[in-house]
C-alpha cells in the first residue's frame, strides 16, 4: 500500500491533499505543530476512507523537530512513496520591516524542510524503483518583490534541478505554483487585507489546486500552474523586465 507524508496537513492545501490521497487510496503521514488539529483530522479521514491515516506533529522550524520527519520519511520499514512538501506561511511585510526571527522561520519552513526532506526520501525512492517529490510553491515564485517570492522561486528551481537529476529514474520531482487560495494562509493580521484587495475571480478552490498538482505527478510532469488564468500571467511575468516584477507590494500569495 502506498503511503503519503504531507506538511502542513492541519488545515488548508495539506488537509485537501491528505484528504484526496486517502480517497484515492493512500495511506497518509500527517505533519504539523498541532497534535490536538492533526488528530481531528486524521480520524475523520480514517472512518470515511478506511485508509491508515497517521499523524506526526512536528514543528519544522525546530531541528530536532525536522529530523523527526526527516527519520519517517526515511524508514525503510514503513516507506513513503509520495512526499508533499507543502507547509508555508506568509509574513505579509517587506524585509526591513520584518525581525530576523521571522525570516529565519520563514527560511526553514519554505527552504531547509523541503531540501532536508527530499533528500531524507529520494535514496529509499531510487531504491524502490518508485516514488515522487511534490513541492507546493506559489505563482508568486515569477516576483521578486519579497523574501517570501524569493524562497518560492528557489522551489521551482530546486525541484527543476531535481527532475533533472532523477530524469534516468524511476522517481519524479513536480512543483506547483498556484496563485491565491481559499484558505487560512490569508487569515492572518498581516495578510487578512488581502481577501478584500483581489477580486473573487482570482481566488482558487484548495480542491481545483490539489487535483491539478496530483494529476501533474501521475504524468510526471515537473511544473504546473492550477490555473489557465495564472498560467497566462506566469507567462506574462516572465517576460516582464525585472525592474517591474520587483516592485515591492503589499502582499504575498
Amino acid at each position: 500500500m502506498a503511503t503519503a507524508l504531507v506538511t502542513g496537513a492541519s488545515a488548508g492545501l495539506g488537509e485537501e491533499f491528505a484528504w484526496q490521497l486517502a480517497t484515492a487510496g493512500h495511506d497518509v503521514v500527517l505533519v504539523a505543530r498541532s497534535r490536538d488539529r492533526l488528530s481531528e483530522i486524521a480520524d475523520v479521514i480514517a472512518s470515511a476512507t478506511g485508509q491508515r491515516a497517521e499523524i506526526l506533529a512536528a514543528d519544522l522550524t525546530d531541528p530536532e523537530g525536522l529530523e523527526l520527519v526527516a527519520a519517517r520519511v526515511a524508514d525503510p520499514d514503513d516507506p513513503i512513496s509520495l512526499l508533499v512538501n507543502n507547509a508555508g506561511f506568509g509574513l505579509g511585510k517587506g524585509f526591513l520591516d520584518s525581525t530576523w526571527e521571522d525570516e529565519k522561520r520563514m527560511l526553514d519552513v519554505l527552504v531547509t524542510a523541503p531540501m532536508r526532506l527530499s533528500h531524507a526520501a529520494l535514496p529509499g525512492m531510487i531504491a524502490r524503483g518508485h516514488g515522487a517529490i511534490l513541492n507546493v510553491a506559489s505563482i508568486a515564485a515569477h516576483l521578486g518583490d519579497s523574501t517570501y517570492a524569493s524562497h518560492k522561486r528557489w522551489v521551482v528551481e530546486f525541484t527543476q534541478a531535481l527532475a533533472g537529476q532523477l530524469a534516468d529514474t524511476p522517481v519524479t520531482a513536480t512543483v506547483v505554483l498556484p496563485g491565491l487560495v481559499e484558505t487560512s494562509f490569508h487569515d492572518s493580521e498581516e495578510l487578512v487585507h488581502m481577501r478584500s484587495d483581489f477580486p473573487g475571480m482570482l481566488w482558487l478552490e484548495p480542491e481545483q489546486v490539489v487535483t491539478s498538482a496530483l494529476a501533474a505527478v501521475r504524468r510526471g510532469q515537473t511544473v504546473v500552474t492550477p490555473s489557465v488564468l495564472y498560467g497566462v500571467a506566469g507567462a506574462g511575468l516572465r517576460l516582464l523586465p525585472a525592474r517591474f516584477t520587483r516592485r515591492r507590494r503589499t502582499g504575498e500569495a
